[in-house]
């Protein structure tokens, strides 16, 4: 913990069903932050307008502190960034349960402990695009391309082209053929 006179500012994320909520702002409150910053998040959204305005809000010599690790940070890649940013600005930060909540990132061994955990952070991220750059390379070497099937095969084609040939209107064809405008409209300026 900052040996500072800085204060003390919690962060909490809390989903719409969370058991734990209660449990984070008790155990931040219990820590001695003056100020608690909640982000109330359900299943896809990712924004967190609370942990910017709580970053926001730190001075230098303040510390913020989060109940666990998954709270603040969505991987740690964001994790070792967040801290790294709040330390250049002489902010603190403390975790009060799980992962690193023994670690102390104010210290010289708390921040390479740190700095280890980025780098394999960093690590697995370049052997994941590692393997996603080889896994496209082998796929294409079997003739496998990404992106969506093509609607329109070359009978479809040749019966739009046929039925325009007639005189139906692009809208009869398209839903004859079941597909969209867009998509006969963009199938014939390709094919000519």
């Amino acid at each position: 913990m900052n040996t500072n006179t800085g204060h003390m500012i919690g962060y909490a994320r809390v989903s719409t069903d969370d058991q734990e909520a209660q449990l984070q702002l008790d155990a931040l409150t219990e820590a001695g932050c003056a100020r608690i910053f909640t982000d109330k998040a359900s299943g896809k959204n990712t924004d967190r307008p609370e942990l910017a305005a709580a970053l926001d809000y730190a001075r230098p010599g303040d510390t913020v502190c989060v109940w666990k690790l998954d709270r603040f940070a969505r991987s740690l890649i964001d994790l070792v960034s967040m801290v790294d940013a709040l330390a250049a600005r002489g902010i603190g930060f403390k975790v009060l349960t799980g992962a690193l909540a023994s670690i102390d990132p104010n210290t010289p061994d708390g921040r390479l402990m740190l700095q280890v955990v980025g780098a394999m952070a960093e690590f697995e991220r370049d052997l994941i695009k590692d393997r996603t750059r080889a896994g496209l390379a082998a796929a294409r070497a079997q003739g496998r391309t990404g992106g969506r099937p093509a609607v329109m095969d070359a009978d479809k084609l040749a019966a739009a082209r046929a039925r325009r040939a007639k005189g139906e209107s692009v809208t009869a064809v398209a839903k004859a053929l079941g597909v969209s405008r867009a998509t006969l409209y963009r199938a014939l300026s390709e094919a000519e």
